[in-house]
């Protein structure tokens, strides 16, 4: 029998969101490996801190239930429902050319999964599985540059130092003449910050008059203190996320006088500057690029196997402030 046609194990576990503040581990069918298909193992996955905690805590709000559908979900919000996207694995099944590949796939949490082989992305070489799991806060931070759009020599400052917060300012420090900034309020970030090439602040010795500000703290006041920073006639891009949270804003005082822009950003869609000439699949080739450098692995502070990831979300949705990239790891 072709190798495109062999039967897949059966043998497979997903976790499930199955109320708010609740995980469980549930079995999984893969099913056959048909033509175009590809059997996938997982090795490693990763936690969003942001969109996928504000899932588990069921705090998706119904307008936005169909847009904020992951790949290869399962289930239906407010729950229960197999949510996640930073799927590291090997293929097991499917065509030679990817047979035995690493791979990264934008899949919920299972350890092992049946795709179209167009789903998934070969890790570049230089880039091992254990910190490919970054590739979609990467293209994220891909994308919220480009919706910022800084010029060489801008002042930018970053307002939260989580793992996408993170990434924009390594990526912006790289620029010629940027000087970048990272604010937070977790004093120890600070150390990751110096070996991303970026200087670090707390709230109140952030340095104000920024050119560009990019707010990923995920928090109002974080938000509110963005457009304190940002200069005469600057933009202020907003990538946090507040799923069902109100957000009330002072947008009295010099916020008309100095011109601001605030702007969102959002990686469902590629950024309008660049949209008629890149897909979403060459943008996520770039991210994985990117993720060759070794620097990065800072970001990946912690790891648990899966079969303690419904316990793992409990611990992150209560807070773990020194937790960045939460990994999960298959056996």
């Amino acid at each position: 029998m072709p190798a495109h046609r062999t039967r897949a194990s059966t043998e497979s576990q997903a976790c499930w969101i199955t109320a708010p503040n609740r995980a469980e581990i549930r079995p999984a069918t893969v099913g056959e490996c048909a033509p175009g298909e590809v059997v996938v193992r997982a090795l490693h996955s990763g936690i969003s801190r942001g969109t996928e905690l504000l899932v588990y805590r069921g705090q998706v709000p119904p307008s936005e239930f169909e847009r904020m559908r992951a790949p290869f979900q399962e289930g239906d919000f407010p729950g229960p429902v197999k949510y996640g996207y930073a799927s590291v694995g090997i293929v097991e099944q499917g065509p030679p050319a990817l047979q035995d590949r690493h791979v990264f796939c934008l899949h919920p949490h299972q350890t092992r999964y049946r795709v179209p082989a167009d789903a998934v992305h070969l890790l570049p070489e230089g880039v091992p599985a254990a910190r490919a799991v970054l590739a979609a806060n990467m293209e994220t931070a891909v994308n919220a540059l480009w919706d910022a759009a800084p010029r060489v020599g801008d002042r930018m400052a970053v307002v939260g130092g989580g793992v996408v917060g993170l990434l924009v300012a390594w990526l912006a420090a790289r620029m010629p003449g940027c000087e970048v900034e990272v604010i937070d309020t977790h004093a120890p970030r600070g150390a990751v910050v110096e070996r991303l090439g970026a200087s670090f602040a707390s709230p109140a010795t952030a340095r104000p008059d920024a050119d560009i500000v990019i707010h990923a703290s995920g928090h109002p006041e974080g938000l509110a203190l963005a457009l304190a920073l940002a200069a005469f006639e600057a933009t202020v891009l907003e990538m946090s996320w507040y799923g069902s949270q109100p957000v009330s804003l002072r947008l009295g005082e010099a916020f008309h006088a100095r011109r601001l822009v605030l702007k969102s950003s959002q990686v469902g869609q590629v950024a309008a500057a660049q949209r008629a000439r890149w897909t979403h699949r060459r943008r996520l080739m770039l991210a994985l690029q990117l993720l060759r450098e070794p620097v990065l692995d800072a970001l990946i502070t912690d790891s648990a196997p899966f079969d303690e990831l419904p316990q793992v979300l409990a611990r992150l949705a209560r807070g773990a402030p020194d937790t960045l990239c939460q990994r999960i790891d298959y056996s």
